[in-house]
């Protein structure tokens, strides 16, 4: 895949004098960063997995020698489950969303409801500057408030809901509830909403002629800010120019032949956050030119993931926030996060092994609060387990049926 848009070359000698773990990518795999002119010449360096880069953070805290600018040019870090800090570059407003409003024809006189976190997570505070920048008027509502949220979205004339799919048909359902016969009791004519597992395309076709309204979405991380958007001719997604994609082997990290399935491996070319052929753990495959006229390749839907974490509530579990949860609870012998799915709503069990002697009733409270804090996601429901343990058992259990 070939961009002209960038300097990819240019680019990487910068990051390569200036963030100290790019540096490293080069020297131990023995390559002189002049020597990359074209996005196929990245396969010389290794994939850098989330799991990694965790590590990475820890050895050389804060952003484990991958911030390419001065902290005086960092506009914000933000803090995912892991943690994990991501820090956000002064010329890196709305993290490239910017596009997909644009696109899906979101602008002024549009009044637009943002129902993501604006707590330590860049989602809310990225859809709030892009959909600004695009002319919209913005409700800064963040999560929560739900009773108050479909309230506002009549009262003040919203004509944008920014929501996960889920929190979307939980506004729809309690507008029901309030006597609100929908579409014709409330101005939405567009929702940007968050992926789910299983057939997503078809709920928001369902969404669409239910409430008479137009869907779309986009994908990125909170590491890599937005790596593509949807056009509306034809499902996946349209590549952000300063986001390098490869489909790559999970294991080997070489790239597969288009159309096949892999690993979504993408390199930022962001001057404050240079993550050089990043791993997203998601998987998909290269598309060709969509119907609409754009060139270029495109990615397809999302289809699975590799490794071990799972994405619940819009918010990625991993392995490690069960060990934390093991050091940080008393008392506490093992743990299990079992993930199922009722309704359109993520549910979240947690399966507690108590040491012998220890008080059960307390650490159901203690875990549940350390759960909260490490992973910012609240338990539907806490397991003791007394007989035998949870050491052969998944560290997390994705159970929903997709």
């Amino acid at each position: 895949m070939k961009t002209n848009a960038v300097d990819l070359g240019g680019f990487l000698e910068r990051a390569y004098r200036n963030a100290p773990a790019v540096k490293r990518l080069f020297d131990e795999a023995g390559i002189i960063p002049g020597s990359i002119k074209e996005p196929h010449q990245l396969t010389r360096l290794p994939v850098t997995k989330k799991e990694k880069l965790l590590e990475m953070q820890r050895a050389e805290p804060p952003f484990g020698g991958f911030c390419g600018v001065p902290i005086e040019k960092i506009r914000r870090i933000y803090v995912s489950p892991g943690p994990l800090y991501d820090p956000q570059g002064a010329d890196d407003r709305g993290m490239g969303f910017k596009q997909v409003f644009q696109a899906a024809g979101i602008g002024p006189g549009d009044i637009a409801l943002n129902t993501w976190s604006y707590h330590l997570v860049p989602a809310g505070i990225a859809f709030d500057e892009a959909l600004t920048a695009s002319g919209a008027t913005v409700i800064p509502a963040g999560v929560g408030n739900t009773d108050l949220q479909a309230r506002v979205i009549v009262e003040l004339g919203v004509t944008v809901v920014v929501a996960s799919t889920a929190f979307f048909v939980t506004l729809t359902e309690k507008l029901a509830e309030m006597g609100y016969d929908l579409p014709g009791g409330w101005k939405v004519r567009a929702a940007f909403l968050g992926g789910e597992p299983g057939d997503w395309y078809a709920k928001r076709r369902q969404l669409e002629q239910r409430f008479s309204l137009r869907s779309f979405s986009a994908y990125g991380t909170a590491d890599l800010g937005m790596i593509g958007w949807e056009c509306g001719y034809e499902p996946g997604y349209h590549l952000l120019p300063t986001r390098i994609v490869q489909i790559c082997d999970p294991y080997s990290g070489q790239p597969l032949a288009d159309g096949e399935l892999g690993e979504v491996v993408v390199t930022a070319l962001n001057e404050a956050y240079p993550l050089i052929r990043f791993g997203t753990g998601d998987v998909a495959s290269l598309l060709p030119p969509c119907l609409c006229g754009r060139l270029g390749q495109r990615l397809s839907p999302l289809v699975a993931r590799v490794g071990d974490a799972v994405k619940a509530r819009e918010i990625f579990l991993y392995p490690r926030n069960i060990e934390e949860l093991l050091r940080s609870v008393p008392g506490l012998a093992g743990a299990q996060v079992v993930v199922t799915r009722a309704g359109h709503r993520d549910e979240i069990r947690l399966r507690v092994h108590p040491q012998p002697g220890a008080n059960a009733e307390s650490i159901v409270s203690e875990v549940s609060k350390a759960f909260a804090t490490l992973c910012r996601l609240r338990a539907d429901t806490v397991e003791i387990v007394r007989d035998g343990n949870l050491e052969n058992e998944p560290a997390i259990a994705d159970r929903r049926r997709l």
